[in-house]
Formats: C-alpha cells, structure tokens, sequence
C-alpha cells in the first residue's frame, strides 16, 4: 500500500514539518506502508501563484497513492481541505489521525451512490500490533 501524508505547515518552520512527518513515516514504515515523498523543494516559477503551484504538485502525487493520512488540523489548512475533497471524489482511501493511534486502526472511504452497502461497512476497525 502506498500512502501520502496531507500536512498543515503554515506557520510552521521546514524543520518542524519534517519533524512531524518523519514521526509518523516511522509509524508507516512499522506497518511496512510505503509513503510517497510529497515535500517538494524544487521552487515555484516566479510568475506562478505558490501556493497552488504546490498543491498542483501533491494532487498530481495523489495518482500513486492507495491512501492519504490527515495529520492533526488538517481541517484548518486550506490545501489538506482541497486534497480530502480529492480523495472523496476519486475514492482513495482516507486515513485520519486516529489511524495510526495504538490499539486501532481506521480506514474510511466515502461510498457515494451505493445504498445497497450497510453503514456498517463504511467504517472499518480492526486492532494494530502493540509496538507502533
């Protein structure tokens, strides 16, 4: 499985981006989860809006990934927002912070036009190893 991680870093410096990425790559990496690099050091072109040249940039990232995992506030950052819209629409898995807590694991995916499909199924839980 190959997932992305969508992270707020408005107001935050590159080191603690990469801090409290590489925290939750570790976790990944216990449950032999690949996660696709999504930060991105090539500079925007000058004549270019950033902030979407950047967040063009992890939306095309999107086509290679099984899942993406919301980090903490994810809801206040504006290009997380539109990535979870991405994910919603296209049906990537998404993975939110209580995915990695210990002791479950929670994957939800939204169904849309299917009302065969119990609830029941639309939210999956099952129990992770002790040691992540």
């Amino acid at each position: 499985m190959k997932v992305m991680i969508s992270q707020p870093m408005k107001g935050k410096s590159e080191e603690q981006i990469r801090n409290e990425r590489e925290r939750v790559i570790e976790k990944f990496n216990k449950l032999h989860i690949e996660v696709v690099d999504t930060i991105f050091t090539d500079e925007a072109p000058k004549d270019s809006n950033e902030a979407v040249y950047y967040l063009a940039k992890s939306i095309d990232a999107m086509k290679y990934i099984d899942a993406i995992y919301f980090m903490k506030d994810w809801q206040m950052a504006r290009g997380c927002r539109v990535e979870r819209k991405v994910a919603e629409e296209y049906g990537i898995k998404i993975l939110d912070t209580d995915f990695l807590e210990e002791g479950k694991m929670v994957v939800k995916r939204t169904i849309k036009e299917m009302p065969s499909i119990p609830d029941i199924f639309r939210e999956v839980t099952c129990e992770m190893p002790k040691e992540i």
